[in-house]
């Protein structure tokens, strides 16, 4: 296998021409294999196979930077970097991220997970690079989608200026920005690259600039004309008005049209940005079919492309989306939007039958969040439903452009709590913690699926910001009898005892009651309350609580900073309270990639782990 000579960084020099095809192949043979029984990110990796290979031909690792905008399309640059043995523990606990880490290999240059990024942090590393007087290319990768983040315009607005080498590849893998015009792009490319054409370009600017007065004026005057006549022939002609050189339409999937463009845009003393049209999924017919059910695959059949595990029971998205097409029909004046995930939001239903009352912004969170003001400003109630992780990037828009105007915008918070193989930069477990230090804003968790439809229906009812933050996976139908009305700022009862008392926010109140049941078998009073609001807190409540039990614990999936313990503690505090409170949360740090169960026995949030913990400080009541 020419796979197996690709042992350490720039192995792939060594690999005959002829041989490359056949290593593209072999590459996607290994991810197909692999990702069927470990899960991951396969449409997207299976896209950009050519391209990389291309990069790290021309490139040197890991001299060179290559920086994967998200990052989920870095398997094959992980292969090519002698990490083929990793693959064993792709996204399991301990194991492989299926994203560049530094701490990785010194190969992957810069961490990645959300979009739209790539092209900021390049622009950085030149910065350093020329100011260290060092010597290396910088690559950011971004795809056509990512391209819908308003930082990467930034970022390109401000790289438009620069006089120094950054290569920017467009990996556009739907043709979305613009069309393949074939031989005459490719011609006009290799001829505005030449170094002949380059060199003269230059040199008559230059000498145009010296003309005293009027030689500016001509300069402009010949680009502004030339600009003109380039709209007719060139596509992307809107980057080059930002002061990018554009390069391309180039066949994302032909190595040696890539390798000369790459050596080509080499040549450029300013920033360039290359347009590479790849076919996401391609070599898996699956796949290319169905490229959104294989972004993120679970196990599944090679033969057939279906998962190896089929969903017996609904999960909190697929009740998500139930209850929302439900409201949809009971209210006209609720609309949806998402940030480019229709699907994995659970939206896709309500876009089916309120086609016009759907909006997708595309990646744009901040957008998403302000746009979402502005409809309810108008009348309307918006659903923005999005990943809690995702929502942090538009954390000022909430404050700035729903909380302080008390607009009624409705935050649904998918994924939130661990969400597992994704890692660090998909963890949904800061939350609790921004949202509930903004002003004006409600914000709730179900302990089950009946009470996330019971407060989406309570959410459409309110008046001003509210949240409800739901986690990934399977939903709890736990706890069916426990179903009182929802009252703001009003926790649930669900046992009354004394002694201990459990608070337990959303996803956690399953693992309180678990525990619950651990302690009474042990002889322990204990009450269970769910929390329902993390904010406004229960007051009444919570000092009733105190005055009857010696010690009382929360019980999060968040971040302990901040969080709902914080908050129940610091109330304590300031209503002059004695009684012992017990904080359980995660801890404040990053959590890697791994099962969800296993993170949470990691983390100490577990039931096991949690009645440890109780048994030992009741003793000392």
């Amino acid at each position: 296998m020419v796979l197996e000579k690709i042992n350490r960084p720039n192995d792939i020099k060594k690999v005959a021409a002829e041989e490359l095809s056949i290593l593209a192949d072999e590459i996607r043979e290994f991810l197909i294999r692999t990702i069927s029984t470990s899960g991951g990110h396969l449409a997207s990796n299976l896209g950009v196979v050519e391209l990389t290979m291309a990069m790290h031909l021309v490139f040197e690792m890991p001299k060179d930077k290559i920086i994967w905008d998200v990052g989920h399309q870095a398997y094959t640059h992980k292969l090519l970097t002698g990490r083929r043995d990793g693959f064993d523990t792709l996204r399991k606990f301990g194991g492989m991220s299926g994203f560049p880490k530094r701490c990785e290999s010194e190969c992957d240059c810069f961490d990645t997970g959300h979009s739209s990024t790539s092209i900021s942090a390049g622009l950085g590393y030149v910065k350093a690079r020329d100011l260290k007087g060092e010597d290396y290319s910088v690559i950011s990768v971004i795809g056509d989608g990512s391209l819908t983040g308003g930082m990467a315009y930034e970022a390109m607005n401000n790289a438009g200026s620069m006089k120094t080498n950054f290569i920017i590849v467009l990996n556009d893998n739907n043709m979305s920005i613009s069309e393949n015009v074939g031989g005459m792009s490719e011609y006009l490319g290799s001829m505005r690259t030449n170094d002949a054409y380059m060199g003269l370009k230059q040199g008559v600017t230059d000498t145009l600039n010296r003309i005293p007065v009027y030689g500016e004026k001509m300069v402009r005057h010949i680009k502004k004309t030339k600009s003109g006549i380039k709209q007719l022939f060139i596509p992307g002609m809107w980057f080059e008005e930002m002061g990018l050189t554009y390069l391309g339409p180039v066949d994302g999937h032909n190595i040696d049209r890539l390798v000369h463009m790459f050596r080509e845009a080499k040549k450029i003393n300013g920033p360039v940005l290359l347009h590479v049209m790849t076919k996401k999924g391609k070599g898996y017919l699956p796949a290319e079919r169905h490229p959104a059910r294989f972004h993120g695959a679970e196990p599944f059949d090679i033969g057939t492309g279906l998962p190896l595990h089929r969903r017996e029971k609904a999960n909190y998205t697929d009740v998500f989306s139930t209850v929302m097409r439900k409201l949809g029909e009971q209210c006209p004046q609720l609309v949806a939007i998402t940030a480019a995930m229709p699907d994995g939001t659970g939206l896709k239903r309500f876009k089916n039958v309120f086609p016009d009352r759907f909006f997708d912004v595309g990646i744009a969170e901040q957008h998403a969040v302000t746009f979402a003001a502005g409809m309810a400003a108008g009348g309307m109630i918006p659903v923005v439903a999005v990943y809690s992780s995702f929502l942090q990037r538009a954390f000022d828009q909430i404050v700035h452009d729903v909380c302080i105007q008390k607009l009624h915008v409705i935050f649904a918070i998918d994924r939130a709590g661990l969400v597992g193989s994704d890692g660090e930069t998909h963890q949904g477990i800061f939350d609790l913690s921004y949202l509930s230090l903004i002003p004006n804003l409600c914000v709730m968790a179900p302990k089950n699926k009946w009470e996330l439809s019971d407060m989406m229906k309570f959410a459409v009812d309110y008046e001003g910001p509210i949240a409800l933050r739901y986690p990934r996976g399977e939903a709890y139908d736990g706890l069916s009898g426990f179903r009182a009305p929802i009252v703001c700022g009003q926790s649930e009862i669900l046992y009354d005892e004394e002694k201990i008392a459990l608070i337990a926010v959303g996803s956690m109140v399953k693992t309180a009651h678990e525990v619950r049941q651990r302690l009474k078998q042990k002889g322990f009073s204990c009450s269970l309350i769910n929390a329902r609001f993390v904010k406004p807190l229960d007051e009444e409540l919570l000092l009733e609580l105190a005055a009857e039990h010696s010690l009382i614990v929360t019980l999060e999936e968040n971040v302990l900073a901040g969080g709902f313990g914080e908050h129940v503690t610091e109330f304590y505090v300031q209503a002059g309270s004695e009684v012992q409170v017990m904080n359980i949360a995660l801890p404040d740090d990053y959590v890697e990639h791994g099962n969800v169960d296993i993170l949470k026995k990691e983390c100490g949030i577990d039931a096991e782990t949690v009645e440890k913990k109780i048994i030992a400080a009741a003793i000392g009541l």
